[in-house]
């Protein structure tokens, strides 16, 4: 159905920029709405985005627009990249037009005031449309200078998922297909929080053993957190999971860990957060997540630090202090310990 249509990109920042480019490659022509004209104009003129990927040319199939209905008039599959602060104020006005749609969200964030996920508030505003999210270990930069990549594309909707991968998958991009929507999701956001703790430690200098202490405990914890919520614990062995974790918990590409690695510099959060230029998403989680998991009893104890080095005055050394300290567990806690 949808094979003869454009499809539309939401987002001009550096991933919906990667993403559009990408649809283009495989032979897709691309409106790729943004919201700023200025933008639009830019990009047209140069066929690059300079201010999120630098040095990247634009295919000539990505049609720029700053007319989100002219966009949405002409699409059946949309791809929402839109920060998760704006998602909400920039498709509410044109919720008629979402009606049927397939809308693949690609954002990893959570909601400040109602711990919605950015699929949760596209259903909330178009409950006609079918939903998907796409996650995984996908650095925009990476994707647009063709490096070999693997993401997710999750929901209950099967027939959705085909579509996506028939329109992604190509050379350099591989899209693996889960049924656990909500458990990809989820995994894309926690681990922003985790990337922020991971570049303040590799700004500090500390050794290899604690920055893998980090990330795997990271994982437990988040894995933990989402179980609890409803998702399966299997889904953060995947891409979405520990594969989304690794890279951004490791790499200087991340916006996230880019953050961490201001502040362990010595930067203010406010500092770090202006010198990267763009939305860390991880900045805006730990606030609502620290108060989601007091909220419902779940031991998340690098959640707790973090919150108390960015907002309590603490500082990354007396954190994990604190963790050393604490009663240590079982290693993965959905094995069994019958017989340890």
């Amino acid at each position: 159905m949808t094979e003869q249509q454009p499809i539309a990109v939401l987002g001009g920042g550096s991933f919906g920029t990667a993403l559009a480019n990408l649809l283009a490659e495989n032979g897709r022509h691309v409106l790729h709405w943004m919201r700023d004209p200025e933008q639009v104009e830019a990009i047209l003129t140069t066929r690059e985005n300079p201010r999120y990927l630098k040095g990247v040319k634009i295919h000539p199939d990505v049609e720029p627009l700053s007319d989100l209905g002219k966009v949405l008039a002409g699409c059946q599959l949309v791809f929402v990249a839109l920060p998760s602060s704006a998602l909400r104020q920039a498709l509410q006005p044109v919720a008629e037009q979402l009606a049927g749609k397939l809308l693949i969200s690609t954002t990893k964030g959570i909601e400040a005031h109602s711990f919605k996920l950015m699929s949760q508030i596209l259903e909330e505003i178009a409950p006609q449309a079918r939903i998907g999210v796409l996650s995984g270990p996908n650095l925009a930069k990476e994707v647009a200078e063709h490096a070999l990549t693997a993401t997710v594309i999750a929901s209950e909707d099967e027939l959705l998922c085909q579509e996506v991968q028939a329109a992604l998958h190509g050379r350099t991009f591989r899209v693996y297909a889960s049924g656990d929507r909500f458990g990809v999701e989820l995994g894309g956001a926690l681990k922003n929080v985790y990337a922020i703790m991971a570049g303040m430690a590799a700004a500090m200098g500390m050794g290899e053993n604690t920055r893998s202490m980090l990330i795997t405990r990271a994982l437990a914890e988040m894995t933990r957190f989402a179980v609890q919520l409803g998702a399966n614990p299997m889904t953060f062995l995947g891409l979405a999971g520990v594969g989304d974790l690794i890279v951004t918990c490791s790499s200087p590409k991340s916006r996230n860990y880019q953050v961490g690695f201001a502040l362990g510099e010595g930067l203010s959060l406010e500092d770090a957060v202006e010198r990267l230029g763009e939305v860390a998403e991880g900045v805006n989680t730990i606030k609502v997540l620290k108060t989601k998991a007091e909220e419902m009893q779940v031991y998340m104890p690098l959640v707790a630090g973090l919150h108390a080095i960015l907002f309590e005055g603490r500082t990354l050394g007396q954190v994990i202090e604190l963790l050393m300290l604490a009663e240590p567990k079982t290693d993965v806690d959905f094995i069994s310990t019958t017989g340890f």
